[in-house]
């Protein structure tokens, strides 16, 4: 019997009823499955919060009390304090140079070079330059290495104590640590960290941080493109950010760079679970001025290869982090007039 009109344009009806709600539900999976995907991606990029004990919560100076009755004084006339409304002491830039417990032969290869290993020589060194320098250091539960530490002190009577654990794969802590330290301490116009592995010329250094700036929150040093994704837990993402052009971004080479006070005040302000933590500390800080969008002022001279008539910072670039074999080359390039009695001349503008 052939099917009756009614019947047939029913049947019609249903079928494609059937064909929309298929269509809706493939969709509806579809979007679910994207959204899945995004909030999975977020997920892995997102930084993840550790046990709230695992991480320094705080980060403060450590020293000696006056046990005379005085206030707190690091040697130099500039009384320590925190933000409890005592006086800084007032520098045009503060140096920190990062070192370790197993670094005893560069600080004395340094002290015999381009920083004077006397009290006197370092007073005179700041007023020429108007730059500070200290060895900056934490701590370690090794009453050993401790106690020689404590013997260094007292002899040379150069150093910023951190109360954080020094440990090298938490060197982006340690950054961190200083700057708040150093920016509790210090008014200053630049902070500079530099590493203990580097020949460095005070003078120019000095010339370099003195000049006239329109940006009040600057980033200098020796600028390059590094990777974004150091994480070995996110290397699966680097082809696709390659092929996004997004796999690199620009900061400084590790060894030295400044950062102004607006922006040290501004790192200050920031809570330290506010920061995502690298594995590199120079990826680490790149990252943070990038979020802050500060101004990123390169200067090829912070990375000399050789001594030269603008060099400021010399080590071995790109072959070592710092110079090769440091202890014997800061003596060899000391002895270099090359290095030390070249009369400084302003670099070309990069």
């Amino acid at each position: 019997m052939p099917s009756s009109p009614k019947f047939f344009h029913a049947r019609q009806q249903n079928l494609s009823t059937r064909r929309s709600t298929t269509t809706l539900l493939l969709s509806t999976c579809l979007v679910i499955g994207i959204a899945g995907f995004l909030f999975g991606f977020v997920a892995i990029l997102r930084p993840v919060n550790n046990c709230p004990h695992s991480e320094p919560k705080s980060v403060r100076v450590v020293w000696e009390r006056d046990t005379s009755g005085g206030s707190n004084i690091d040697g130099f006339g500039g009384v320590l304090g925190s933000g409890d409304g005592k006086k800084r002491h007032k520098v045009m830039g503060f140096v920190g140079i990062q070192t370790g417990f197993g670094s005893v032969g560069r600080r004395r290869s340094l002290r015999m070079t381009w920083m004077p290993s006397d009290h006197q020589g370092l007073q005179r060194l700041e007023e020429a330059t108007g730059l500070a320098f200290r060895f900056v250091i934490g701590k370690t539960n090794d009453k050993s290495k401790m106690s020689e530490l404590k013997k260094e002190i007292a002899t040379y009577d150069d150093f910023l104590l951190l109360d954080i654990e020094e440990e090298y794969s938490k060197l982006p802590y340690k950054t961190l640590a200083f700057f708040k330290a150093a920016y509790a301490l210090y008014d200053s116009e630049f902070y500079v960290k530099a590493d203990d592995d580097i020949y460095l010329r005070p003078d120019r250094l000095s010339l370099l941080l003195a000049k006239e700036r329109s940006h009040s929150q600057t980033y200098l040093g020796c600028m390059k493109k590094g990777p974004v994704f150091t994480d070995p837990k996110l290397k699966w993402y680097e082809p696709l950010a390659h092929l996004l052009g997004k796999e690199y971004f620009l900061h400084a080479y590790g060894p030295i760079y400044a950062l102004s006070a607006d922006v040290v005040s501004s790192l200050v302000a920031l809570r330290n679970n506010s920061f995502r933590m690298f594995s590199n500390e120079d990826v680490t800080i790149g990252a943070w001025m990038l979020a802050m969008n500060v101004n990123h002022e390169n200067n090829q001279a912070l990375c000399s290869r050789d001594c030269t008539s603008t060099s400021i910072a010399v080590w071995d670039i790109p072959k070592c982090s710092g110079l090769c074999n440091p202890e014997a080359k800061l003596l060899e390039l000391h002895g270099d007039e090359s290095c030390t009695k070249t009369p400084t001349m302003e670099a070309e503008e990069e």
